[in-house]
């Protein structure tokens, strides 16, 4: 990010650091939430319900890894009642934004045990993509509702009701993804994909995993990386391979033809779809995602 970028959101800043009233008035007197990305937009809408309004500052389709705040961004995020980041190293990027505005935030994972990464550059960090275990985002629902207890006390019971019943929705759906990826023979029950966005998930299904690039923001997948993937699939007769809504799927074709697996189908992790699209909901997303590893694992998958 370029000085001139910083200067600019400092600035914005100077002129917006009061603003909360103005964008409750634009939420129709609601208390504004700004979340870091879509999916967890998602989840704090279902908590909040109509007491709060809820905003995602990435847009549907974004690659949140290494994104840069504009300064509408920060704007957004000094009229806020609160900021919603993941943790775990994800939107560190907002981070000293911020930390330099001391806007009320609330970290949704914090109570997770993380997954470290296992690999690469990244190796011992923690997996950011907890919300990827419905059973996690348990956990995010208890920590919104206390968050939003903080700024509109009035709202106590609701938050909690809300978070409840959405927490008997989250048990249901990881349910249904365990029960329906556990009957999978011993050589289909692997997970390859572009990113190591799957730990989370592939743990509570009993899955092995395996990525071309550990997150993200690497995204060039180097010719090491793509060799011990066609590797694995081989030696483990993977019968197919996914990708990632957010990245290029070059890479894991290559894998596929090397290899002479399927190419699955696409995966979402890091972003929902637009209402009309497939994953317009964070609980569509999980529901997708295993159906389309089943599908395509199975030789069910259209491409």
């Amino acid at each position: 990010m370029t000085k001139l970028l910083v200067a600019t959101m400092a600035v914005a800043l100077a002129l917006t650091g009061c603003s909360t009233a103005s964008r409750d008035d634009a939420a129709h007197g609601k208390p504004l939430v700004v979340t870091t990305f879509t999916v967890l937009a998602d989840i704090a809408a279902n908590v909040a319900g109509d007491r709060l309004a809820v905003e995602s500052i990435t847009k549907s389709g974004a690659e949140i890894h290494g994104y840069e705040p504009t300064p509408g961004d920060v704007r957004r995020a000094a009229g806020a009642a609160l900021v919603v980041k993941n943790g775990l190293g994800l939107d560190a990027w907002f981070d000293r934004f911020t930390d330099d505005l001391h806007a009320p935030h609330v970290v949704a994972s914090d109570g997770i045990t993380p997954i470290p990464i296992a690999s690469d550059a990244y190796a011992g960090k923690p997996n950011p993509h907890a919300w990827m275990s419905p059973l996690n985002v348990v956990v995010y629902a208890d920590n919104l509702a206390a968050a939003f207890t903080r700024i509109d006390p009035a709202g106590a019971a609701v938050f909690r009701a809300n978070a409840e019943a959405y927490k008997q929705r989250l048990r249901a759906v990881a349910h249904d993804l365990v029960d329906s990826l556990h009957a999978l023979p011993a050589n289909e029950r692997a997970l390859v994909t572009c990113e190591g966005a799957f730990s989370y998930l592939t743990r509570d299904a009993g899955l092995a995993e395996r990525y071309i690039w550990p997150v993200n923001a690497e995204q060039q997948a180097v010719p090491r990386q793509v060799a011990a993937t066609i590797d694995f699939v081989r030696t483990e007769r993977v019968p197919a391979v996914f990708c990632e809504s957010t990245v290029s799927d070059k890479a894991m074709r290559r894998v596929a033809a090397a290899s002479g697996a399927r190419f699955g189908g696409i995966l979402y992790v890091d972003s929902l779809s637009r209402a009309d699209g497939p994953v317009p909901t964070y609980l569509d997303l999980i529901r997708h995602d295993s159906r389309t590893i089943v599908a395509g694992l199975t030789g069910k998958a259209v491409q």
